[in-house]
């Protein structure tokens, strides 16, 4: 505890400290703020503001915990350790619900994100008036608008309860990450925020209500609110062109590199301006809203001045739309942050396999709804069949099988110190392995091929799942992954230290499935695979 007041302390009077402080704390640990039971639970007295930064030895500055959570604090200052534990359960909530915390997460666990905002043009539009009339304020307020010189759009600034602010999800799909730990702390030593946070709304001609949308500066607006902030200042635009703040914020996470996007949330908003971007040429053409008689190629041929950007938009789409299918069961085993240890795949290796070997990379010249209403439009077909697989894959390898609690970290290390790992997490951990993952997933490609051929069906490769498979070819497919599956080097505890022992590259493992011996000459295998074995009962 490094407390000189406490090591003078008899056992007794220890115990009765610890009483007095779970009183005064009504019955809850300091940080967690679950309950504490000093009769089942293990317990410590810390100091809240650490000794070293000035905090003082005694009682006033001292609180009860859980061992547990003194233990895994996140700050020597219990305070700041406190508000990343608040932080903490709400990423949780989220995390059963198969997504990441945002922004309106936060907003909505501290109350905010209640009101729309009425607002009114004022003075010849130089200035906008509104008031907080929900909550309780009903007195008017009046900003002073600008125009942005290069853009052309209209804005305001206002220093905003939290009540009236909500997040932008469609703009600004990221999700918020442990990092956040780093600006409360700086925030917490009452260091200014140098970025005021940005959104939008929309003014009516009718009065209509408004929200008042964040799409730009989530991280530090989330920080305060944590932290106890209940108004924040915003940079409001007034009726954007949203097209335009989407492909900005995009390209301020991917050419740009101004914002560090993961490669999830990059697809989502190439998603978005794909969708805006049919729109858009649905409008500008005179066509109705559900019409769709216009190929992929139509729109790379449109909008001429961004086609390398079109086609990447439209594979985007076809990603995301897998990604974020519901019925998506692979993607419960997906980390799509690539920093947590729970989950067994990172999305990069997903769009190194799944989508690098299976989504044909160029765009269609057939209508977009093309044979639609029979289900035999191809590029409906692929993502269909692509989800399907992943499905399949998930239901032979991790679900009931991986368990998240013992998660991916150091498991060879746990092995090789006598550890007992579960036989099926083993196994879906090591299988897995985006080096191991590529080369399976290969084999799944070339049994697809062989079925096709022995049909005399001839088929663009590039194009695969664009062709209806037939059950039985499920069937083979579903028998590769059982077969393999049940392989006895995923549970040899003994290549631990070698084969498993560190990140390999693809030929590595293409050697031991080709020859049954890793290029060093280590024997894995009773035998190299054999594809046509591996596909029967």
């Amino acid at each position: 505890m490094g407390s000189l007041y406490l090591s003078k302390l008899s056992q007794a009077e220890l115990s009765s400290l610890k009483e007095r402080l779970l009183d005064t704390q009504n019955g809850k640990c300091f940080i967690c703020e679950d309950t504490l039971d000093l009769m089942v639970h293990q317990s410590q007295i810390d100091h809240i503001i650490p000794t070293s930064v000035g905090g003082k030895d005694d009682i006033t500055n001292m609180a009860i915990t859980h061992s547990s959570c003194n233990e895994s604090k996140q700050d020597s200052d219990l305070r700041v350790s406190r508000v990343l534990a608040r932080f903490c359960k709400i990423r949780d909530a989220c995390f059963e619900e198969n997504r990441g915390v945002n922004l309106n997460d936060i907003l909505l666990s501290y109350g905010g994100s209640k009101y729309q905002l009425h607002i009114a043009s004022h003075d010849n539009d130089s200035s906008v008036r509104f008031s907080f009339s929900e909550s309780g304020d009903n007195s008017v307020r009046v900003a002073e608008v600008y125009t942005d010189d290069l853009s052309g759009f209209k804005y305001f600034f206002y220093l905003f309860p939290i009540e009236y602010l909500f997040h932008d999800e469609r703009i600004n799909p990221r999700s918020i990450g442990q990092n956040i730990s780093k600006l409360v702390k700086e925030f917490f030593l009452k260091r200014p925020q140098l970025h005021i946070s940005l959104g939008w709304t929309e003014i009516g001609q009718d009065n209509e209500s408004a929200k008042i949308q964040i799409f730009d500066g989530q991280h530090k607006a989330a920080a305060q609110v944590l932290l106890g902030v209940k108004r924040l200042p915003v940079r409001v635009f007034i009726n954007p062109d949203i097209d335009v703040l989407l492909t900005t914020n995009t390209n301020a996470g991917t050419t740009l590199r101004q914002v560090a996007f993961d490669k999830s949330v990059q697809r989502h908003l190439g998603s978005a301006l794909y969708i805006d971007r049919v729109e858009r040429y649905q409008r500008e053409l005179g066509l109705d809203s559900d019409d769709y008689s216009f190929s992929e190629s139509d729109l790379v041929n449109y909008y001429k001045g961004e086609s390398r950007e079109m086609k990447r938009y439209v594979l985007d789409a076809v990603r995301d739309y897998i990604t974020h299918n519901p019925e998506n069961k692979l993607k419960e085993y997906i980390d799509f942050g690539g920093r947590r240890k729970e989950k067994p795949l990172s999305y990069s290796t997903v769009e190194k396999t799944f989508y690098s070997f299976f989504i044909y990379q160029d765009v269609m010249d057939f209508p977009i709804d093309y044979r639609l209403e029979e289900g035999e439009n191809p590029r409906e077909i692929e993502k269909e069949q692509i989800l399907a697989l992943m499905n399949m894959i998930a239901e032979e390898i991790f679900i009931g099988k991986y368990d998240p609690n013992i998660g991916t970290a150091r498991i060879e290390n746990k092995i090789q110190k006598g550890e007992d790992i579960p036989e099926p997490h083993l196994i879906a951990y090591r299988m897995s392995k985006e080096e191991i993952l590529y080369n399976w997933l290969r084999y799944v490609e070339q049994i697809i091929k062989s079925y096709f051929i022995m049909q005399g069906k001839p088929l663009d490769e590039k194009r695969l799942f664009q062709y209806r498979f037939p059950e039985p070819l499920w069937g083979r497919i579903r028998l590769f992954l059982k077969n393999l599956r049940n392989l006895p080097l995923w549970v040899n505890r003994e290549l631990s230290a070698t084969v498993f022992g560190g990140k390999q590259n693809y030929d590595f493992w293409q050697t031991i499935f080709e020859t049954g011996s890793s290029p060093q000459g280590l024997r894995v295998l009773a035998e190299p695979l054999d594809l046509m074995k591996m596909i029967k009962e």
